[in-house]
């Protein structure tokens, strides 16, 4: 069986959210909107959350890997339609990213639901 590589895609979401921060704050900034920038930004902040948060889950990427599969194609969703909205202003792309968030709130509730499951080498003695 195939076995994902959540560090390594993480690290690839981390990596391109600075770039893509950066040509935000560069290049976009002085052509889009106020409104459409601050869609932009937000793109940013939840690829970037998300991508440290599945790096972490990485470790343990037995356990957690159904919760970084949702983060993954929920971000993909999210933050990528919300980049291409901003800059294309097509409505299509934006009644996408509801889909994305309702992937990245089933990641948060699935560990949730992991959290309690028993986790022998993490005790408070």
């Amino acid at each position: 069986m195939y076995k994902v590589n959540w560090i390594f895609i993480g690290a690839f979401f981390g990596f391109i959210s600075v770039a893509l921060g950066a040509f935000g704050s560069h290049l976009l900034k002085g052509i889009l909107s106020p409104e459409n920038f601050e869609i932009w930004d937000t793109g940013v902040k939840y690829q970037m959350f998300h991508a440290v948060v599945i790096i972490v889950l990485g470790y343990r990427k037995e356990k957690y890997s159904l919760s970084c599969f949702l983060f993954t194609i929920g971000v993909l969703l999210f933050s990528f339609s919300l980049y291409l909205y901003s800059y294309t202003n097509l409505k299509a792309f934006a009644m996408i990213t509801p889909l994305g968030g309702l992937l990245l709130l089933s990641g948060w509730l699935i560990l949730m639901v992991q959290s309690f499951v028993k986790n022998d080498h993490c005790k408070v003695n």
